[in-house]
C-alpha cells in the first residue's frame, strides 16, 4: 500500500469509529422538537469563562453551530452578523458555537476578525451541542425564545431568500 492509501484507510477507519461512537451515544434519542425546551448546554467562551444557555433565559437566542473549516458556515456569516446587529438591541443574542478542535481559540479569533464576526463565540470541541441537540452536521441554527423553548431549527447554511429565519426571530420577540 502507498502512503496515501494508508492515510485514506486510517481516515476511513477513524470516521467509521467516530460514526459508531456517535450512533451509540444517540441511539434511541430524539432531537428536541420545535416548542420543546432547549437542552441544558454549558461550555466556555473564547476567554475561557464558563457560559450557559440557561444564563440567557429572558432573551431570544440564535444558536449557530459552526466550524472554521466549513464552507457553508462561512457563507452564512454575513446573515448571522446582520441578525446580530439588527436585533441585538431588541433582546436577541446571537451565539456562534464552534466545534473546532480544543486549543484553537487564537485561530478562531483570527478567523472572526477575517470574516468580520462580532457576535460571541462559545467553544465546543467535544461536540456537546451535537449530542444534546442531535444535530447532523454544521452549520445548524436554532432560535430559542425567552422561555428557553426552541422556536425554529434549520440544518445547512442559512439562505438570504429564506424568510422563515428572521420571521421566527420576530415572532419570538413578539411573545412575552
Amino acid at each position: 500500500m502507498t502512503s496515501l492509501s494508508l492515510r485514506r484507510s486510517a481516515l476511513a477507519w477513524a470516521l467509521a469509529m467516530l460514526s459508531a461512537t456517535a450512533c451509540s451515544k444517540t441511539e434511541g434519542l430524539k432531537a428536541p422538537a420545535i416548542g420543546a425546551l432547549a437542552p441544558a448546554f454549558d461550555v466556555i467562551d473564547l476567554a475561557g469563562k464558563p457560559v450557559s444557555l440557561a444564563s440567557l433565559k429572558g432573551q431570544v437566542v440564535v444558536l449557530n453551530v459552526w466550524a472554521t473549516w466549513c464552507s457553508p458556515c462561512i457563507e452564512e456569516i454575513p446573515q448571522l452578523e446582520s441578525v446580530h446587529k439588527t436585533f441585538g438591541a431588541q433582546g436577541v443574542t446571537t451565539i456562534g458555537v464552534s466545534i473546532d478542535a480544543a486549543g484553537m481559540g487564537a485561530d478562531i479569533q483570527d478567523f472572526m476578525k477575517e470574516h468580520d464576526m462580532t457576535y460571541p463565540v462559545w467553544l465546543d470541541p467535544d461536540n456537546t451541542f451535537a449530542l444534546k441537540f442531535l444535530t447532523v452536521g454544521v452549520p445548524e441554527t436554532f432560535v430559542v425564545d425567552r422561555k428557553g423553548a426552541i422556536r425554529w431549527r434549520a440544518g445547512g447554511a442559512l439562505r438570504t431568500t429564506d424568510t422563515t429565519f428572521v420571521g421566527a426571530i420576530k415572532q419570538a420577540l413578539a411573545e412575552h
